[in-house]
């Protein structure tokens, strides 16, 4: 099972990329799962068409009385989609929504019984504290991928990101697979983005064009991969996708 955590600055397009992965996956043919640690809860909507009920919400609810069928739901395009949620805003830890929901998981054996071929885990990256920071320290994620632009804020966050990752590395946690630069026509981003890599000792895996069929597809909502399939930001999903399986199976092999 590939294990990915996908990290960036709040409205990088870090979702948007994520479930566009998902999706390319699937249509791969591989089972793909999402899980959007974000208290927006807003990581898998233009795969589940909407929003989908957060793993949180339902046991604020229920309680104790969860099933997995009321957390873990399948897009139209196959990819298994859960929210983890968060607390109301200004009450309580965004953080712990996360913990929570992974316990959750773990203890009705959502693993063992969809039995994935990827995981893929949507993480806000604007403050690395406990809860956002465990699918790296917890063992969940084995590779962490950032989005980013040439924007300054969106690279400052990647850096504090990565330092965060070198300093899970030397504990044996998820290693960096690289950076992603999510375009958004800055000048000369492209070099930007390049020294950014190079300062932290990484490279740019994959380049996503900026293109206005993104907004079309989240308008309808849905993934470019599925409401535009023969378009070349679609091929640039697909590309991506293909790279950062590559790059976790590599490091399998070694």
């Amino acid at each position: 099972m590939l294990k990915i955590a996908i990290y960036g600055k709040g409205g990088i397009g870090k979702s948007t990329t994520a479930s566009n992965i998902s999706a390319a996956l699937a249509a791969r043919g591989m089972r793909v799962m999402q899980i959007g640690c974000d208290p927006k809860a807003d990581s898998t909507r233009v795969l589940m068409r909407g929003r989908i009920p957060t793993v949180l919400g339902v046991m604020q609810e229920r309680g104790d009385d969860v099933a997995l069928g009321d957390i873990v739901f399948e897009s139209p395009s196959g990819v298994l989609c859960v929210e983890s949620g968060g607390p109301t805003p200004g009450i309580g830890c965004a953080g712990r929504g996360i913990i929570t929901a992974f316990e959750l998981l773990e203890n009705l054996g959502a693993f063992e019984r969809f039995r994935p071929d990827a995981v893929i885990y949507d993480v806000l990256g604007d403050v690395v504290c406990g809860g956002f920071a465990m699918p790296i320290r917890g063992g969940y994620a084995k590779k962490v991928f950032i989005v980013t632009s040439g924007e300054m804020m969106a690279m400052y966050a990647a850096s504090n990101i990565a330092t965060a990752l070198r300093n899970f590395g030397k504990r044996g946690y998820a290693q960096f697979g690289g950076l992603v630069l999510n375009c958004r026509n800055v000048e000369n981003e492209r070099a930007l983005v390049e020294r950014l890599a190079s300062e932290e000792g990484t490279r740019i895996i994959g380049v996503v064009p900026r293109s206005a069929v993104v907004q079309e597809a989240e308008d309808m909502p849905s993934t470019v991969i599925e409401a535009f399939n023969e378009s070349a930001q679609a091929q640039a999903y697909r590309d991506l996708a293909d790279e950062i399986v590559r790059i976790c199976k590599e490091d399998e092999d070694a």
